[in-house]
């Protein structure tokens, strides 16, 4: 290679060599060809690779910028590098290419070129993802200045950074990576049969390619000084944290330049700028600290953990590669989490895990007394009903199910549940647990299911009863679970968004049916009706109610954190929402993720124990325990993260008309990568019972013999404040169970509710309550009380509407949505909600009437909406913006011409722009008309101001 240095890199001197084909230059070409302007004629060929990472030339540039002479005609291909949806469009020229979907599909655009210009993919979030590069049109020669490269040397003697030796003099190795490291094919032995080395010389290094990526080691060249202001070398491999080339000052073992690869194969030259250590002495570390092993069995190795190298060299100036890797075109991927610990017993478990000062964990139980607990809850006397999951994944035929329903109790305060009873077997694919009201309450796809109590024997009363059916099997880790008694005497749930269910009573028609398939649901335990409280999301598994009874949701995949908010519309992880005019949908409230890196939530699995371990969760606690526990705890939320085996717990800040979710220090690891807690619950001492679905496999498969069969645990979390306590508030009168809703500890407020609802009311616990409405200094003591004379029917729309004077936003909010409980309201209580929508100074009270009128018939909307769309203050809010657009959407069809004046007024810019997309929806000419007459009123005033509107209209009337 020595023999060669004023020829190096002449392989690229030329740009478009690197991933140009069969491309004339301007020289070549006939001037009348000019004239005629032939597009049969390709002046520019170039062919690209399209993957969610970005555009790749074959030379490994991501996207690069494609350059052109003025009038030629220029192609561009791109083929999928993927199985998933792609295409590629110029952003001024207005055109695109077909769709891809299938891996190694291909499709082109064609254009004359003209004006610089910028090439993306249209769909929907690609472009942020990084599917955007420059075309450049340019004059003359379109490759850029050559520069020829010095190898380092030592002693007048060059020194091996080529490896052009044939053997790794000048450098030291550890490991097993670098042992036989050395290799003169492209592709070489060692990778993939497509995978392009290009490497200079005769002789490339590589840590151990696609082959042996699991070899580890460190490789150091000897030091050398810096004798010119530029270096580049040759890179490529895995875009991993631990796998990747540092240049080392000598003298203080600094590391003052690394790269990694970018998870290609085809070496790319880095340039690095060494002007501030001219004369000092370097050298270069090549590691692969990276096994690329999978942690769990259904998830592949990464091949990529690997690194090659070839060619270091300095230059006077700064050197150009049309192939140059750019910093900012890597995404990578942080090291692995350490594994602590895998395949504990119990008992070394909960002394594995570490948790804040003063607390402490036990295990409560262990197989072979629980085994699969995927599902449970806590009664009015403080027992744990346990769902042993044996039928999942895979329903088994009708009456054949193996699932069983434990109930634990701890006898003596010791934290062991020490009594166990079986209460009854022989279930199918139970996913959620409630008890109240006389009996169990189940989710047992494709049924909601109750089951009478026996209170004497703590066995069925009588057999399963199917309250509803057509509930989605179609992915059995997504169908409905979590159920949960809300403040408003509903049972609440959740389901996922790869499962579609048709939900209604055994026997109803499918227009008396419900559609889901991702979102929040109620049942309502004795009118029997069911409802969508609130869609979208991706696979909640978790929901739980802060002490303003607001809802909260965590979920996977997507951002984790949702205030759920009645009749909204949350983003989805796929799929679209079942009102086509949706247009946008709201976000989550969390400020963070729990997973790093830029690849997306999956890439960050297993990489993100410092951002709180990764994208999946389980469960949801908004802890309400009581005053045992540190007061920083209380209405913050806890959630299992399934990847990272931590608890990690959020803070939920009052911001507008909701919250903003900021991520507190993760409350405990486990350190046990088997770990797999899915729900926990506060109990009447305030400690927290969580159950752990204990397995290696960490997520879903269809396969029963993926997931262990064998193991289960319980265990129990304390403060050293926890005070044990036996109760038992089925044995406690109606007045007691009243006073209960003072209680500092949320479980006993809730049972205590419960009990009340399933008894009814009575004038003295309707007297008793009211009381504590009107005299209790503490709103959320007000609210128990208010929830409670909702549940027993003790409170009617005269008391209601006084309520919507009262100087507390969340009382007012809350009676909005208890008068709209039944889908209709008075005319008074009509003309109140008018009266608030003009006057009320409150983000949250406005929310409440928004989402009221999703309840209301479209007809009686008017004059509230009229009002609210015109408060500017609500903007930049979270929620209100497109909240009023769901509420305002159905107007458009019963009277376009006032919607329109209604749009028109509104303070809030998307209700008219979403307005005119729903009238051009209407598609009739009278709505085309209303168009064009609009347009014809913005064009003659403040034309700039109206210009986005203006040009909304053209190109709606144009698809036509």
């Amino acid at each position: 290679m020595s023999n060669q240095l004023s020829l190096t890199h002449t392989s690229i001197v030329l740009f478009l060599m690197a991933f140009t084909i069969g491309c004339k230059t301007k020289n070549e070409k006939d001037t009348a060809d000019k004239i005629v302007l032939d597009s049969t004629i390709i002046d520019r060929d170039y062919a690209l690779e399209a993957t969610m990472l970005g555009y790749f030339a074959q030379d490994g540039t991501r996207n690069p910028t494609l350059r052109a002479n003025q009038g030629d005609r220029v192609r561009i291909t791109i083929t999928n590098g993927e199985t998933m949806t792609h295409d590629i469009a110029m952003e001024k020229l207005g055109i695109k290419s077909g769709t891809l979907l299938e891996k190694g599909s291909s499709t082109s655009i064609s254009f004359w070129a003209k004006n610089n210009d910028t090439y993306f993919c249209t769909v929907p979030g690609h472009r942020a993802a990084g599917m955007v590069g420059k075309f450049e049109v340019v004059e003359g020669d379109l490759s850029g200045p050559t520069i020829a490269g010095v190898l380092p040397s030592k002693n007048d003697k060059p020194i091996n950074l080529g490896f052009e030796a044939g053997s790794l003099l000048d450098w030291t190795a550890t490991g097993n990576a670098f042992k036989t490291p050395l290799y003169n094919q492209d592709p070489s032995p060692i990778h993939e049969a497509d995978a392009k080395i290009s490497f200079d010389g005769n002789y490339f290094l590589s840590s151990g390619g696609n082959t042996n990526y699991k070899f580890t080691g460190t490789l150091n060249s000897i030091p050398f000084k810096v004798s010119h202001p530029y270096a580049s070398f040759r890179i490529s491999g895995g875009a991993l944290a631990d796998t990747r080339v540092e240049l080392v000052l000598a003298e203080t073992k600094k590391v003052i330049f690394s790269s990694t690869g970018q998870g290609r194969a085809t070496l790319q030259p880095v340039v690095v700028e060494l002007e501030p250590y001219l004369e000092k002495e370097i050298f270069i570390r090549i590691i692969d600290n990276e096994t690329g092993i999978s942690q769990i069995p259904y998830i592949k190795d990464d091949k990529w953990a690997h690194i090659n190298f070839d060619d270091f060299r300095f230059y006077p100036s700064r050197p150009f590669f049309p192939n140059e890797l750019n910093k900012d075109d890597i995404i990578v991927l942080p090291p692995l989490d350490p594994i602590l610990n895998s395949g504990l017993s119990g008992k070394e478990a909960a002394k594995a895990m570490t948790m804040p000062e003063g607390f402490k964990i036990s295990l409560a139980a262990s197989e072979p007394d629980v085994v699969r607990p995927i599902s449970f809850t806590l009664d009015a006397r403080g027992r744990l009903w346990v769902v042993e999951a044996h039928t999942y994944p895979t329903p088994a035929p009708e009456g054949q199910g193996r699932d069983r329903i434990l109930i634990f109790e701890d006898t003596n305060g010791d934290g062991t549940l020490d009594k166990r009873k079986v209460f009854t077997e022989g279930l199918n694919l139970v996913s959620g647990i409630e008890v109240g009201m006389g009996g169990v309450w189940l989710g047992a796809a494709p049924y909601l299911l109750y089951i009478p109590i026996d209170a004497e024997k703590d066995k069925p009363a009588g057999p399963p009863q199917k309250l509803l059916d057509g509930w989605g099997l179609d992915d059995t880790h997504e169908v409905l679970n979590n159920l949960r008694w809300g403040p408003d005497g509903w049972l609440y749930g959740v389901q996922g968004v790869f499962t579609h269910s048709n939900v209604g009573k055994p026997g109803a028609s499918d227009k008396n049916r419900t559609k889901i398939n991702a979102g929040v649901w109620r049942y309502h335990p004795t009118r029997h009706e069911f409802e969508v409280f609130a869609e979208g999301s991706s696979n909640p598994w978790g929901i739980d109610f802060n002490d303003y009874g607001h809802p909260f949701i965590t979920v996977c995949v997507i951002p984790h954190l949702y205030h759920v908010i009645q009749g909204a519309r949350y983003q989805r992880q796929a799929g679209e929402h079942f009102n086509p005019y949706t247009y946008d949908d709201i976000k989550t409230i969390g400020d963070h993720v729990h997973w790093l890196g830029d690849r997306g939530p999956h890439a960050g699995n297993f990489r993100s124990a410092a951002a709180g371990g990764g994208h999946a969760h389980a469960g949801a606690m908004i802890y309400l325990g009581g005053d045992s526990w540190p007061k920083k705890y209380r209405n913050t939320i806890f959630m299992n993260n399934i990847n990272g085996s931590k608890l990690n717990n959020d803070q939920l800040i009052r911001s507008g008309s909701g919250y903003v979710g900021s991520h507190n220090q993760d409350f405990l690891a486990m350190n046990d990568s088997w770990s797999q807690w899915l729900n926990f619950k506060y109990d009447p001492s305030g400690s927290v019972f969580a159950i752990d679905w204990y397995d290696q496999n960490q997520c879903h498969s269809s396969n029963p013999d993926v997931h262990d069969k064998t193991l289960g645990r319980i265990f129990k979390i304390s403060h050293n404040n926890d005070r044990w306590v036996q109760v038992d508030l089925y044995k406690a009168s109606d007045l007691e169970l009243v006073n209960y809703q003072l209680h500092p500890n949320e479980f006993f407020v809730r049972q205590a509710r419960t009990i009340l609802q399933e008894r009814g009311g009575s004038p003295e616990v309707y007297k008793a309550l009211k009381d504590i409405l009107a005299n209790n200094p503490d709103v959320t003591r007000k609210l128990r009380a208010l929830w409670t004379l909702h549940v027993t029917q003790g409170i009617n729309e005269k008391e209601l509407n006084h309520l919507l004077s009262n100087d507390n936003e969340y009382l007012r909010s809350w009676a909005i949505q208890l008068l709209t409980e039944d889908k209709k309201i008075s005319p008074t209580t009509l003309d109140r909600f008018v009266d608030l929508a003009k006057n009320d100074a409150s983000a949250i009270v406005r929310l409440y009437l928004s989402s009221a009128m999703l309840r209301l018939e479209p007809a009686t909307r008017w004059r509230v909406l009229e009002a609210l769309v015109q408060k500017s203050e609500d903007v930049a809010d979270h929620n209100l913006p497109l909240m009023l657009w769901y509420a305002t959407e159905p107007l458009i069809p019963l009277d376009p011409e006032r919607s329109l004046e209604l749009a028109e007024k509104a303070q809030i810019p998307n209700i008219l722009t979403y307005t005119l997309q729903r009238i051009d929806a209407l598609n009739t000419l009278d709505s085309k008309n209303l168009l064009k007459n609009y347009k014809e009123q913005l064009t003659d005033g403040d034309k700039k101001g109206n210009q986005a509107h203006i040009m909304l209209i053209d190109n709606l009337l144009s698809e036509q």
